[in-house]
């Protein structure tokens, strides 16, 4: 069978052999995946977190069930999480659960990006498996990890209705974010970025205000929109460091900058401390999500509280996925670029 792997000779295409199902697992073929800032990231940047494996946001039909397996048959269509933690150790009695020892262990095999992948017991015990109603679709399923970040990363905010919020880089998942504060009723959704595609397709997907920051100063533009305050939470949507530095400036007074775009390995950045303690602006990081979050985002997409089908722009087989990768990288043209089975 086919996967897309990634090693020290770069991503390729490659032939593997068809993985064998435990007594707890179970054997999915892909029907939908869905390419990450973070598998872009490990292709073409110096990506920090421990997985090398791409394709995490995939969806598809079990065609092989463990003897063990409760509750999930062959036929039936699946949403996978590929990090799922124990919800028993010391991180996760705290709710920090993309913290836990065993996240980022487990993970599914080869990778999402292949004809067949295997779910492991672990995973497939501790809720990393969801089944499908038939009106939600396997594009749509793919979509459930990314918008279950997002809403993690949201729910950090603690955002209020009638907050302000910008969205500082508005690749796919930032346009997820710009659509999550939409539906939770931001007062105003400001989204910057340097590209004018992204842009006015965030325009379409509910901001207030959008700001192509290789042309214009967005500090003023945001305290104008803001009775001179500075927006209430200002969410980093890229890995870019200076985009941290603007969302410093643009907070208000006890405002919130909550990381969510990755920082490649070794990223360092210069910070005016007694500007952050003296209007008590707080930085929040959020990684990844827990299966609780994936839970959140599977009854949004399935109670159509979110159309995330809309920022789709591109499918590609999975024999062309050298080629999606590069289509998500390049971006000019494109948002959400999924890859089919």
């Amino acid at each position: 069978m086919k996967a897309v792997l990634l090693d020290g000779d770069g991503v390729s295409i490659r032939d593997v052999p068809r993985p064998e199902v435990g007594e707890g697992d179970i054997l999915v073929r892909m029907h939908a995946c869905g390419l990450c800032g973070s598998d872009i990231e490990k292709v073409y940047g110096r990506y920090g977190v421990v997985s090398r494996r791409l394709g995490h946001e995939p969806a598809g039909e079990v065609v092989a069930v463990g003897s063990k397996v409760k509750g999930i048959r062959v036929g039936d269509r699946v949403f996978v999480h590929h990090h799922v933690p124990c919800y028993s150790c010391y991180y996760c009695n705290h709710g920090d659960y993309t913290m836990c020892e065993h996240y980022q262990r487990s993970n599914i095999e080869p990778c999402g990006l292949a004809e067949l992948f295997l779910v492991p017991e672990w995973n497939v015990t501790r809720g990393g498996v969801i089944v499908l109603p038939e009106h939600v679709t396997f594009e749509e399923a793919a979509m459930i990890e990314p918008l279950a970040c997002c809403i993690k990363a949201l729910d950090a905010s603690s955002m209020r209705d009638g907050d302000s919020v910008a969205v500082l880089g508005v690749g796919p998942a930032g346009m997820m974010h710009v659509m999550l504060a939409r539906s939770r009723g931001a007062g105003k959704v400001i989204a910057l970025d340097v590209n004018d595609f992204r842009l006015d397709f965030a325009s379409k997907m509910g901001a207030d205000i959008c700001i192509n920051v290789s042309k214009d100063d967005p500090i003023p533009i945001a305290r104008d929109a803001t009775e001179q305050r500075g927006v209430d939470i200002a969410i980093v949507a890229t890995g870019n460091v200076s985009a941290v530095q603007t969302a410093l400036r643009m907070v208000r007074r006890g405002g919130k900058v909550v990381l969510f775009g990755v920082p490649s390995k070794g990223t360092s950045m210069q910070l005016d401390l007694n500007h952050l303690f003296s209007n008590e602006i707080k930085i929040v990081p959020s990684l990844a999500a827990s299966d609780h979050d994936t839970m959140k985002a599977f009854r949004m997409i399935a109670g159509r509280e979110v159309d995330v089908a809309r920022i789709i722009t591109h499918r590609f087989r999975l024999d062309d996925a050298l080629e999606a990768i590069e289509c998500a990288h390049r971006a000019s043209d494109a948002m959400k670029v999924i890859v089919t089975g």
